[in-house]
């Protein structure tokens, strides 16, 4: 069983947000929000990442300990 997280991305604040759709393609008959999740706010620690809790999106800080 694999335990690696499906996307990183990389940030430069500390704040940072997910819907969990933002990288889903959209259209004039598709609305790509109906595919994620409720959007949460979330903040990065003295780790340089955090983890999204519904689609476990893992947002790592651009210089932080995190950063490899």
């Amino acid at each position: 069983m694999s335990t690696t997280t499906p996307e990183t991305v990389k940030v430069d604040t500390r704040r940072v947000s997910c819907d969990g759709a933002t990288a889903i393609r959209g259209g004039d008959r598709f609305k790509p929000a109906a595919l994620g999740h409720p959007k949460v706010y979330l903040e990065i620690d003295q780790h340089g990442y955090v983890d999204c809790g519904y689609c476990d999106r893992r947002f790592v800080l651009a210089g932080g300990p995190a950063d490899s």
